[in-house]
């Protein structure tokens, strides 16, 4: 099985404050399981990054696989937002990270799983 990381995740790894979640990520990379980022993710961390941060996350990035973001993840993405958007605020961001984990099979790995209401997602 494959892991996708959402940002909250990768941004906590990066900065190593959350022993437990590192030690996670430590086994997780430590398996033969694949692990994706969605382009998405790139965008909001490359997005905050602070100088300091910049070397860490192209080190980070170049280990992971990038779940790209096709025709049918946009139609997955759109599908979400209509069945979502209004009744749980699901942004477009979500929606195209959570059809992203839907179309590579892949377990969706976040902080924040009250963001992905949708069933088809399986967490990690």
């Amino acid at each position: 099985m494959s892991v996708l990381v959402d940002s909250d995740v990768l941004i906590e790894i990066s900065r190593g404050r959350d022993t437990g979640l590192v030690e996670r990520w430590t086994q997780l990379s430590g398996s033969e399981q694949t692990i994706l980022y969605s382009p998405i993710t790139s965008a909001e961390l490359w997005a905050g990054a602070r100088p300091q941060e910049q070397s860490i996350l192209s080190a980070l990035f170049k280990s992971l696989r990038c779940a790209v973001v096709d025709e049918n993840t946009g139609r997955l993405a759109g599908d979400f937002l209509h069945r979502y958007a209004a009744s749980h605020s699901l942004k477009i961001a979500d929606a195209l990270i959570a059809a992203s984990a839907v179309q590579f099979r892949a377990a969706l790995w976040t902080r924040n799983r009250r963001h992905f209401p949708m069933r088809e997602i399986e967490f990690y």
